[in-house]
């Protein structure tokens, strides 16, 4: 006869703890509301998930986007926005296509790294302008997803970078697979992991959210406010310029057009996912679970003969519904909190 100890029963305890929390979180409705989806689809057209693309499609549809969600995240913890995220995208495209093009046998870890230090430098823009210069970041970033873009349509004119002028080495990145996994959704999970791993046991991690929850209290208690933000700034900045880099590697094709529109499905992805748009709350997972959510509608509504217009509809009522949901568990929380003082 086996004797439990009390250390025993306290582990037992800890663990219920956490499952239960792990099923009560926003990340674990939002999952269920994309597994949903994906059955429901499945069960209207089951080519949706087993036709020989519909497995791949399901996860590599969203792994750009997740990458630059992951980023914007970040920054909306610290209670600010990037509207910018789309044209940096973009801009680091065309250098990276441009890039083959100019000098065909560089090879292509290079090219990574260099549209990676290319976005981060245009983070860093962003995030001087926000932090030293005591700009709202909105108004920052809606200025700079003009000029980036601006850059961008200057530069490529009339002009695109095809896919026959892309290395192949570097255009399997975006096609092929490893156990049936797309390396581009292996990429997206690997930078997923380790920002989520940043942002949950590190002290700078924790300080994004202590600045999002209360700026003003958090600069009195000595937190390093402006670093944190040029910190998240440059964090989507580089993350976005991987994102072009994917884009490149999963299209081949590169115009002025890249990216556009994409700083939207960035930040309806992680508002979705449960990171509040007034700061300090949400997870990176949380925007990643949104981005496969926004994307697995975007597939299944025409699938099951919805018209475009419905499907933006359904985005945008995703997009409401999240933000009222956090404003009520705000005010729930709030008022628990007066009780018990």
């Amino acid at each position: 006869m086996t004797t439990l100890t009390p250390s025993d029963h306290s582990l037992g305890a800890r663990t219920r703890g956490r499952l239960g929390a792990l099923v009560r979180s926003r990340e674990a409705g939002i999952f269920l509301a994309f597994a949903l989806v994906v059955v429901l689809t499945t069960v209207k057209n089951p080519a949706f998930l087993f036709s020989s693309d519909g497995w791949r499609n399901l996860l590599i549809t969203p792994a750009i986007l997740i990458v630059v969600a992951v980023g914007q995240a970040v920054v909306i913890i610290t209670r600010s926005v990037d509207l910018s995220v789309g044209s940096m995208l973009g801009l680091t495209a065309y250098l990276v296509g441009t890039m083959f093009v100019s000098f065909p046998g560089i090879p292509w870890p290079l090219a990574l790294l260099v549209g990676v230090a290319f976005g981060a430098v245009l983070g860093l823009v962003n995030g001087a302008l926000v932090a030293f210069g005591k700009v709202p970041a909105m108004v920052i970033t809606l200025g700079t997803l003009y000029a980036f873009r601006g850059i961008n349509v200057w530069w490529t004119g009339s002009n695109r970078i095809n896919a026959d002028q892309i290395p192949k080495d570097f255009q399997a990145i975006g096609h092929e697979s490893i156990l049936g996994i797309p390396m581009l959704t292996i990429i997206a999970l690997v930078v997923l992991l380790g920002v989520a791993w940043y942002m949950r046991n590190t002290r700078a991690g924790r300080e994004f959210y202590a600045i999002g929850s209360d700026p003003d209290a958090a600069e009195l208690y000595g937190l390093a406010k402006r670093k944190r933000v040029l910190m998240a700034f440059i964090l989507s900045g580089a993350l976005s310029g991987l994102g072009g880099v994917l884009y490149v590697a999963r299209y081949g094709t590169v115009s002025s057009q890249a990216g556009d529109g994409f700083e939207l499905d960035a930040i309806g992805a992680a508002v979705i996912g449960g990171v509040a748009i007034v700061g300090g709350s949400g997870t990176v997972v949380g925007a990643a679970i949104g981005a496969f959510l926004l994307y697995t509608i975007n597939r299944a509504l025409p699938v099951i003969s919805i018209p475009d217009f419905w499907q933006r509809a359904v985005v945008g009522a995703l997009i409401l519904g999240a933000i009222v949901l956090d404003r009520v568990l705000a005010v729930r929380q709030s008022r628990k909190l007066s009780r018990e003082i």
